[in-house]
């Protein structure tokens, strides 16, 4: 991973969850708001969309019906959105750190069976998995 790229992982993984702020909530869908609220404040389009596409929150946008919208922000695919997966999802609400099946159990516990989190994190959960087995394949090949 480049620099540049370790750069950007570490400002995604700080404001991936900016979109919950009073100030920046538009539409209600956390990664779609923080997304907006970062290009509206001059941040690359890489990083919003990171922050718009973290943790396979597509899910979550169909859920919304908000497809369209999360759209217009790039889609990262590969190590630098994988890590910050890992990140987001082996780490609590309160930044402790956690283990991802405690995580999602945490989450589906967190939303009713009807909220849009709930159903995306049901559909999303293979995905979310991979991205975090392959982070952790990737750091294990690191200390090799």
């Amino acid at each position: 991973m480049s620099d540049t790229d370790r750069q950007t992982l570490v400002s995604a993984a700080w404001l991936h969850d900016i979109g919950y702020a009073p100030s920046c909530v538009r539409s209600g869908f956390h990664a779609l708001d923080g997304a907006r609220e970062l290009l509206d404040r001059g941040f690359p389009a890489k990083l919003a969309g990171l922050v718009a596409h973290h943790s396979m929150s597509g899910y979550e946008a169909t859920a919304r019906g908000l497809d369209d919208d999360l759209a217009q922000f790039p889609v990262e695919q590969g190590p630098v959105a994988d890590a910050l997966a890992w990140a987001d999802m082996t780490t609590d609400p309160q930044g402790r750190p956690t283990n991802l099946d405690d995580r999602i159990a945490e989450i589906l516990e967190r939303y009713p069976s009807g909220d849009p989190v709930h159903v995306a994190i049901q559909a999303a959960a293979p995905d979310i998995v991979a991205a975090v087995q392959r982070t952790e394949d990737r750091l294990a090949a690191l200390v090799r």
